[in-house]
């Protein structure tokens, strides 16, 4: 064998070798799931809550099945992180959908939002509905919203709906706010895209489905009051 051949026959024992090294790792990484790899199993404190929630079978015990059902719920409305775990977060969400499905057709069985004030859009912060009402009429929703974050909480008070802009782009920051209707400085009914319940919340504006920020620009006009009450859930 001359010096060639040897040269040639090391090189290529090398990448055998090499080769030899990198096959079982490309198996070992193509077979663990992603979703299995970043599920918490751990039971969470609202482990039961959260299963009854979801229709899984109540036992308080965290399951594959369990975390594959609360991933997709909290993958859904935004909620991170997206591990599974059935925490504080996860079911403040499902809470405060229940107390929206809980309120029906009486948003306002409590008479907190005033009916001697004609036409009122009214906010229930606590609950995250909004609704028009007509004296104690119901005239649109209740309608669930996205208000203001710890911090860029929307402010609560009787005001009036001063400036109307349909297709209104905030400069502040620099994003489309359709069917704008301002109500508190700075603070609008308009629709966005994302969840209703996607934490942790707005800027301090009362964000809508696209929809129902269509019905209220069609329904509301410059002088229409506005009664913002309650308080957010983690503000």
């Amino acid at each position: 064998m001359n010096g060639f051949t040897r040269r040639a026959g090391k090189r290529a024992g090398i990448a055998a070798g090499l080769t030899s090294l990198l096959v079982p790792v490309t198996v070992v990484l193509g077979a663990a799931p992603a979703q299995a790899a970043s599920c918490n199993v751990t039971t969470g404190p609202y482990q039961k809550q959260v299963e009854k929630f979801l229709g899984r079978p109540v036992d308080g015990r965290q399951s594959a099945a369990d975390c594959t059902a609360i991933q997709k719920f909290q993958r859904t409305h935004g909620i991170t992180p997206t591990m599974g775990y059935a925490g504080p977060l996860t079911w403040q969400t499902m809470n405060t959908m229940l107390q929206q499905k809980a309120a029906g057709t009486t948003p306002n069985k409590a008479g907190t939002c005033p009916t001697n004030k004609g036409r009122i859009a009214c906010v229930d912060l606590t609950r995250q509905l909004s609704w028009i009402q007509d004296g104690a009429k119901l005239k649109y929703g209740p309608v669930p919203v996205r208000t203001g974050k710890d911090g860029t909480e929307t402010r609560t008070g009787l005001k009036k709906v001063y400036w109307r802009n349909i297709n209104h782009w905030s400069t502040l920051y620099n994003v489309s706010m359709p069917y704008a209707q301002f109500f508190d400085g700075g603070q609008a009914f308009h629709s966005v895209t994302k969840s209703m319940w996607n934490p942790p919340g707005s800027a301090g504006c009362v964000n809508m489905r696209p929809a129902d920020a269509k019905a209220y620009w069609n329904l509301l006009r410059n002088g229409d009051e506005v009664y913002v009450y309650g308080r957010k859930p983690g503000t």
